[in-house]
């Protein structure tokens, strides 16, 4: 495996194990051990914006090595087109949660204080409340497009990989 390839797979086992990791492991722990959920919003709230930059790092990394691979082994920049879009649709999915949703809620939490003191039809509850479901919609479409990728991915590679070993049980039996 080229070191190309080894930092394309490495940076989406990050950032979908990152995912995989916060959503259930992180956000859950927070809200069951810390004393008040307003807490555990607000390091979920910190968390989730340090994954959402690293996210975008890893698709950084990955679709600029992607390029360089294509390159390498085809002489042009032409890319493998259904991961790089996958991990591209990636990055633009986080780009929407982080700029547009996040920081959204986090102007609403500012102005609210404690949410649980706010009466649930307050309206700022009720459109920080369509937000966070906005949130979790987004989390789980960058999910399943970085599993479809490293799906698609680990399928390209191994298809040369069982070329190779046809051809030789193949030229072992002649």
């Amino acid at each position: 495996m080229s070191v190309l390839r080894f930092f394309m797979l490495l940076s989406m086992v990050i950032w979908v194990g990152g995912i995989i990791f916060f959503a259930f492991v992180v956000a859950p722990a927070l809200f069951s051990i810390l004393p008040t959920r307003h807490l555990s919003g607000l390091v979920v709230t910190r968390t989730l914006g340090s994954l959402h930059w690293m996210g975008v790092v890893c698709g950084g990394v990955f679709l600029i090595c992607s390029a360089f691979e294509a390159y390498r082994t085809s002489g042009s920049v032409k890319a493998s087109v259904l991961p790089d879009l996958l991990v591209f649709g990636m990055v633009v999915v986080t780009l929407i949660s982080q700029i547009g949703v996040s920081t959204k809620m986090a102007a609403l939490r500012a102005e609210m204080g404690e949410i649980d003191k706010i009466p649930a039809a307050d309206p700022r509850r009720v459109a920080f409340n369509h937000l966070h479901q906005w949130s979790t919609r987004l989390e789980v479409i960058v999910l399943l497009l970085g599993l479809a990728a490293l799906y698609v991915i680990a399928r390209n590679w191994a298809i040369p990989i069982m070329n190779a070993v046809h051809e030789r049980s193949l030229s072992t039996r002649a």
